[in-house]
């Protein structure tokens, strides 16, 4: 009897632990993490592409929504408190509890109408404004309780509860945009005559100040970029010749996408039209006959001037299977400097390279180094199957200290020598702000610095984050002098495209120091001018030096050039007459071809592993199609340049309008699988009402 009440009272506990047992599985399974995924609209039911999504009490767990509205972000709890913020728009809290889906619609500030831009950029410039400019330090700020604001004017204008501060950095002019009479410039330039209630804030950051009354949201205003002057109508007698390394950088458009959705424009030296234009994939034919690259051609009218003609230059690189790309010898390079603490930097960094590490196959190895006030080493060389082991290393970075870049750049490349892959892809991945300030830190440095490596058969490619200091002049120039590629990740959309979707051009290259060389036929052509690539201009002689560096091309990559093309006998308003000498007999101007060509394109190549180019050559005769006639990649094509050329304010936009490049790029938008090509006609859109409500508050000025 004992023995048998022994053994139900043992029972009984066993029985309650597995109930206690269960009990505890169901509290874990409670604060277990989930995904909540959903879609971000306007009022009009359109997609809100670059809407940030963070958790309350976890603002770096963040996440953006893509080119469809689309979003995934994971929640750590089921009571988690969800913020959708987005500029021009209330911000919008939801409660993920009982949640796995959460669509929002974002509903614009009520203010709209009295938001004031202080402008770093505008086309109307303005020299005289009143008198009343006051600089407040950093303690007196703090006083006013306003913290962490940059080098940037605010306009204090009674009764606007939102002011937006561009940078103050970008130029050396005043410049006036937006309502309410608000004015801008650059900090600390000896402004005389601005409005009366009118502070220079110095100091640093990227938050948002409550003053009392209002809110002042300011970026910070110390961002580089290398100045453009555009490329001139060229007389083919006096320069039949025009050559260039091929670009296929796409950075200058997603910061330019950064810069929009912010509800700022650009500054003009940030818009490099190739790069805008090779952002977008194009339908070419696969090169044939085992050749790395195919070129094509297309001619019609000008849509920004009918009596002109446009040439678009399409150049493909063969696709390679995943599995017969030859093995990875990589480095992640971080920056995890103070500089990049901030939401949009390091937190970006980490999920771009974890997506980066998912492509990686067994054969492929990673090693990681990091850089802030020195650089060490965070992860030997690692073979891609050991994804966690990777994943891990990258989780655990935190930014702090200053930037030694250029010690980590030596010390990436030595690693790379080390486990050097004849015959492999051997690249450094640097991810960075740019901002490099401790050792060599300037532009040239850091090109001498890449030049001095350049023999090793290691490749650099760069990814640009955050916004405020980001030093696109320097990245700009390391990609162009490492044989690597740079791009600009402003959101994870950004990330995916270039990780995943681009995985193999981004990283494998097929064909290394590609130029092309274009001879004009003056019998048919007047003048021309290449848009763009005006950082990428060679001297005619570099094209058959096979010792001059320049552009690469990566597996499935695509590469577009357009030439602008006065025909003879068209009313020429841009190349300048000159009186003929007064010493000498000027030389008979006679052109005796009958050639229907108008124009003969060459380009060289090298193969991945060779020294010695190779050149093939195609000519284009004079049969322009009709404007209906021509490929849905022409018109893009034409479209994204004519934007560019509105956002610089080119001298040569001629008739260009914004109703004419929407429509057509609407008409050209064809398969869209991604939605790239639209988010482009709705960025367009945003452009044209942002350039719209600048001249009317300059004018009302």
């Amino acid at each position: 009897m004992k023995k048998t009440l022994l053994l139900i009272m043992l029972l009984s506990v066993a029985v309650s632990g597995v109930n206690a047992n269960s009990n505890l599985t169901g509290a874990i399974i409670k604060v277990a993490q989930k995904t909540i995924i959903g879609k971000v609209t306007d009022e009009k039911g359109l997609p809100l592409p670059g809407v940030v999504v963070k958790i309350k009490k976890d603002p770096s767990n963040a996440v953006t929504t893509n080119a469809q509205g689309n979003y995934q972000l994971i929640s750590p709890d089921d009571n988690a408190k969800i913020i959708f913020s987005f500029v021009g728009y209330e911000t919008q809290e939801q409660s993920a509890k009982g949640k796995t889906v959460i669509n929002v619609v974002m509903v614009p500030m009520q203010t709209a109408l009295e938001e004031v831009v202080v402008g770093g950029y505008s086309s109307q410039q303005r020299r005289s404004l009143t008198d009343a400019i006051r600089t407040i330090n950093s303690v007196e700020a703090k006083r006013n309780s306003v913290t962490n604001l940059t080098n940037a004017i605010v306009a204090r204008t009674p009764g606007v509860r939102v002011v937006k501060a561009d940078p103050g950095l970008y130029h050396t002019d005043i410049d006036i945009r937006g309502f309410s009479g608000a004015a801008g410039g650059s900090a600390g330039q000896g402004t005389k005559n601005l409005p009366a209630d009118i502070i220079t804030i110095n100091g640093y950051g990227n938050q948002v100040a409550k003053t009392g009354l209002r809110e002042v949201r300011a970026t910070p205003g110390n961002e580089s970029y290398l100045r453009i002057i555009e490329n001139q109508f060229l007389d083919p007698k006096v320069t039949p010749l025009s050559t260039f390394a091929v670009d296929v950088d796409a950075a200058s458009y997603s910061n330019i996408r950064r810069f929009i959705n912010g509800g700022q424009l650009p500054p003009k030296n940030a818009v490099r039209i190739e790069e805008m234009v090779n952002y977008f994939h194009y339908n070419l034919p696969e090169p044939a006959n085992g050749k790395p690259v195919a070129i094509q051609t297309e001619l019609s009218a000008a849509p920004w001037n009918p009596q002109h003609q446009l040439v678009r230059i399409g150049l493909k690189a063969k696709n390679v299977n995943l599995d017969k790309l030859p093995p990875s010898n990589m480095v992640f390079l971080l920056d995890v400097s103070g500089s990049m603490a901030e939401a949009n930097k390091l937190s970006l960094v980490k999920p771009a390279m974890k997506m980066l590490v998912d492509q990686l196959r067994p054969i492929d190895h990673v090693a990681i180094v990091v850089y802030a006030g020195d650089a060490g080493i965070r992860l030997e060389s690692t073979p891609g199957n050991e994804k966690e082991k990777i994943k891990e290393a990258i989780d655990q970075l935190n930014a702090s200290g200053s930037t030694a870049g250029g010690e980590g750049i030596k010390l990436a490349y030595r690693i790379a020598k080390e486990r050097f892959i004849k015959g492999g892809n051997n690249r450094i991945i640097l991810a960075t702000d740019g901002d490099f300030n401790v050792g060599p830190s300037s532009d040239k440095d850091m090109e001498q610095l890449i030049e001095d490596e350049r023999g090793s058969g290691v490749s650099i490619s760069i990814l640009g984050f955050g916004m405020g200091n980001l030093k696109d002049s320097k990245m700009e120039r390391m990609a162009d002098k490492g044989h690597g590629n740079y791009a600009y990740i402003d959101n994870i959309t950004e990330a995916t495209k270039s990780m995943v979707s681009e995985f193999g051009g981004t990283l494998f290259t097929v064909a290394k120091d590609v130029k092309l060389q274009v001879e004009f036929n003056p019998a048919k052509v007047q003048a021309y001018r290449l848009l763009g690539y005006e950082d990428r201009l060679l001297q005619k002689e570099d094209f058959n030096n096979d010792t001059k560096v320049a552009g690469d091309m990566g597996v499935n990559h695509t590469v577009t050039a357009l030439y602008e093309l006065i025909p003879v006998g068209v009313k020429d308003n841009f190349t300048a007459s000159v009186d003929p000498p007064k010493y000498q007999k000027p030389a008979e101007d006679k052109i005796t071809n009958t050639s229907s060509e108008i124009m003969t394109i060459k380009f060289r190549y090298k193969e991945p592993d060779s020294d010695v180019s190779k050149l093939e050559a195609v000519t284009v005769d004079d049969k322009p199609l009709n404007a209906d006639k021509t490929s849905d990649d022409f018109r893009f094509a034409a479209a994204v340049a004519e934007y560019g050329m509105l956002l610089r304010d080119s001298q040569f936009k001629q008739n260009s309008k914004f109703d004419q490049l929407i429509n057509m790029a609407k008409s050209a938008k064809g398969k869209d699988d991604d939605g790239y090509r639209a988010e482009f006609i709705r960025l367009a859109e945003s452009t044209k009402n942002m350039m719209k409500s600048s001249e009317l508050a300059v004018r009302n000025e």
